[in-house]
């Protein structure tokens, strides 16, 4: 019988908390173990081995940005969405470097993968607040990796202590939010002023 207290929900918890800590590449089934005081054997009655529990770590990842970056641009448009947007994600994985480096190439399972559908619904809130700007849907996926690469960059290297030269990272993070606001509202295809359609 599964130890009482031990649900797949509590031991992707534990795990996402302990690659926080070691990092998700230093994540093992044996140190999960003796986090969780029961012998490696054991975790198999709640998952199916390291590559399911990778898996069911980005998903609980994904998730919680998706709920994060919904939440956040709730009731705003155009550079105060897109600005709630990466405050939201910056503030996820500086907080969860090591849950949020489990999404990173993890790959989907059938469509009613969590992983997928969580996904989905991150990609989907930035489709909206791109809308706001008049992105048009050709040039969607450019402009999504677009923003996905500024601040996973950007976020990254704070994680890291990458920033060593002078000048308070916040200050730099609000400086990108400027210049991303600028190029968006300076594309010919733009209609409108900078709030856009509500996202």
């Amino acid at each position: 019988m599964p130890r009482a207290g031990l649900s797949s929900e509590h031991v992707t918890q534990v795990a996402a908390d302990l690659a926080d800590e070691v990092g998700f590449a230093g994540l093992t089934l044996a140190l999960l173990a003796d986090r969780l005081g029961v012998r490696t054997p054991s975790l198999y009655k709640h998952v199916g081995g390291l590559p399911d529990l990778r898996h069911k770590v980005a998903t609980l990842a994904m998730e919680a940005m998706a709920d994060a970056v919904g939440m956040a641009v709730q009731g705003v448009s155009g550079k105060a969405a897109l600005a709630a947007y990466l405050t939201a994600l910056r503030a996820y994985v500086t907080a969860h470097p090591g849950a949020y480096s489990a999404t990173i190439g993890e790959p989907f399972g059938e469509p009613d993968d969590p992983l997928l559908k969580a996904g989905t619904r991150v990609i989907d809130t930035m489709t909206a607040v791109l809308r706001g700007y008049g992105v048009p849907e050709e040039e969607m996926v450019h402009a999504i990796r677009t923003i996905r690469c500024t601040i996973h960059g950007f976020a990254a290297l704070q994680v890291a202590q990458g920033f060593q030269w002078t000048g308070a990272p916040d200050a730099s993070f609000a400086w990108m939010i400027d210049f991303l606001d600028r190029g968006l509202r300076q594309r010919p295809e733009f209609r409108g002023d900078s709030a856009g359609p509500s996202a």
